[in-house]
């Protein structure tokens, strides 16, 4: 791939960059949620690569609420699985699963972070968010916070195709959200959201979706 100066900011450097409507179709309708990787790690610079197109997505206000943490070191990933584990089965068990049910809800979700190579927590911050008294126009505020997060991961899962990875998109810090700050050591401003796992898939999903007018209503 052409180095098109991925530490530059703005947004005049990249408009020789061209991408095909079939390219752009195909990323579209090719990318898949990956449960299964390959070993071999992501390199740094395509992993800067995929950040670039996240912060390059849309956001409320241009306030870019959204930070990254990128995981690749093992013992991080096997203490963030056992934080979120424990969590995860006094929450079931208060729930009335059973034990069996529990211990497998568990193994799953252990092995779904710390099999990928790389897993990146996208986390949102309301530092830079505007703020009001009214507890409804705040909390809408922090709506378009996690709505602008949604937006850079989007944009950063679509990338991750581009370059041949595979992603998935885990809900569980919403969870565990002061297991996986303490577990990560994250700033106090840092709210987790999601996590993604990135690395070289090892198997190949199909997918289907809903017809457009299934859910489209033309006014």
């Amino acid at each position: 791939m052409t180095n098109y100066g991925w530490k530059i900011v703005s947004g005049a450097d990249y408009r020789d960059m061209a991408i095909s409507q079939d390219a752009f179709w195909r990323t579209i309708f090719g990318r898949r949620s990956i449960r299964r990787y390959r070993p071999e790690p992501v390199p740094r610079e395509v992993i800067e690569r995929v950040l670039t197109a996240a912060i390059w997505a849309a956001s409320a206000h241009n306030r870019q609420p959204w930070r990254f943490l990128v995981i690749t070191r093992p013992e991080v990933k096997q203490a963030l699985a056992e934080a979120m584990g424990q969590r995860w089965r006094r929450d079931l068990s208060r729930e009335g699963w059973d034990e069996e049910a529990i211990r497998a809800k568990v193994a799953r979700s252990h092995q779904r972070l710390t099999q990928p190579p790389a897993l990146i927590l996208g986390s949102l911050t309301m530092v830079d968010m505007d703020a009001y008294d009214e507890p409804r126009l705040q909390e809408a505020e922090r709506i378009m916070a996690v709505q602008s997060l949604a937006l850079a991961l989007g944009n950063l899962m679509l990338a991750a195709y581009h370059e041949g990875l595979g992603t998935c998109w885990m809900c569980a810090p919403l969870f565990a959200q002061e297991e996986v700050r303490a577990a990560l050591d994250l700033p106090e401003d840092w709210e987790p959201q999601a996590l993604i796992s990135l690395g070289w898939p090892d198997e190949v999903r199909e997918s289907t979706r809903r017809l457009l007018e299934e859910v489209t209503v033309w006014k």
